[in-house]
């Protein structure tokens, strides 16, 4: 509080001690702005007409040194438009008149702490949210970076499936083909083998049974069969399609 009547100040200082608030005084502009320097202040209360300083320009100041705190003129009536300017600019919240209500006094200081409280807590959410999104960031960093590496991963591991002499299809829970290499396309011809297509509809139904091979466009093909999921969540089966000339081919190299 700020006063360059002493007598104004002690009888604040008395009208508040019940409140709780923890009060610092001055006698000028001056003394005020020494005070911010040194110390967090929530709500600052100043006379307008004080020597050296008007309260105006001690709160332009204050403004400049704890931009947060709650800034209020408490003066006579005849300087409300001394102080129009730097209610306009936000240097000042409000302006109180001399003499006092003392209970209006009470509830507009309440409501300027209650304000520096809201704007307290804006500031924490707000940073809060900043880190959240920093830490976002880098977990969608990491997430981008490890989902590059398993693309990489499956680019080699699809062409690692089309190099083979074997056939490789995958069927899963639901009977839908989940993937086929190149070398069962060529194994099926006149079957339009395609992802997402119902397996019992597009694939030969002795690969689908329990038969150890079949025959396709003249060509015998030995069929081997295994589960999924026993490395990974996935479910349904896997089926590998041999020819003869696959087991030559490996014998032979």
């Amino acid at each position: 509080m700020v006063d360059d009547e002493q007598n104004i100040l002690s009888a604040l200082r008395r009208l508040l001690r019940s409140e709780g608030y923890r009060i610092f005084t001055a006698n000028s502009g001056a003394e005020g702005i020494e005070i911010l320097k040194k110390d967090a202040v929530d709500v600052v209360i100043s006379d307008q007409r004080m020597p050296g300083m008007a309260g105006v320009d001690f709160l332009r100041a204050a403004k400049d040194i704890q931009p947060d705190c709650v800034r209020i003129v408490l003066s006579g009536y005849t300087e409300l438009q001394a102080v129009t300017s730097a209610i306009n600019d936000g240097a000042i919240y409000k302006f109180l008149c001399k003499p006092w209500d003392d209970a209006h006094l009470k509830a507009n200081i309440a409501e300027a702490f209650e304000r520096r409280h809201m704007a307290n807590e804006n500031r924490r959410l707000t940073e809060e949210l900043q880190a959240k999104n920093a830490q976002l960031q880098v977990l969608l960093a990491e997430r981008s970076d490890q989902v590059q590496i398993r693309s990489e991963a499956l680019s080699v591991f699809h062409e690692v499936l089309d190099a083979l002499p074997v056939g490789v299809i995958g069927i899963d829970a639901e009977g839908l083909i989940a993937f086929c290499n190149d070398t069962a396309i060529a194994q099926l011809p006149g079957y339009p083998i395609g992802l997402g297509q119902r397996a019992d509809a597009t694939l030969p139904a002795d690969l689908l049974g329990n038969a150890p091979q079949t025959v396709v466009a003249d060509t015998r093909l030995y069929i081997t069969r295994a589960p999924l999921g026993r490395q990974s969540t996935s479910r349904g089966h896997l089926l590998a399609l041999f020819t003869a000339d696959t087991f030559r081919t490996t014998e032979g190299g």
